[in-house]
């Protein structure tokens, strides 16, 4: 993690989660598709992004009140702090 996060939500992330698998978890109950995959730091959800069409990541950030996502991509190293605005490379 930076030396001086962006926000104190993205400050508290002591271990990133990472995605457990490589699916939407709402998409998947519901037969659609995403483009890129979200896991929320408070409780290791993976949903789909904003360029996906149902948007989950930020559904569940707006109705858990959630602060927090990573980047469930391969290679991606990113933490996205809703409240704030914020991103940080960890």
């Amino acid at each position: 993690m930076a030396a001086h996060p962006p926000c104190d939500h993205i400050g508290a992330i002591t271990a990133v989660q990472h995605a457990k698998n490589q699916v939407c978890e709402e998409c998947i109950k519901t037969g659609d598709s995403w483009v890129h995959l979200r896991t929320c730091q408070t409780c290791g959800a993976t949903l789909c992004c904003d360029n996906s069409p149902n948007r989950h990541a930020t559904r569940h950030a707006q109705m858990s009140g959630h602060p927090v996502i990573a980047s469930a991509e391969p290679g991606e190293r990113w933490l996205y702090c809703y409240p704030d605005d914020a991103f940080a490379d960890y």
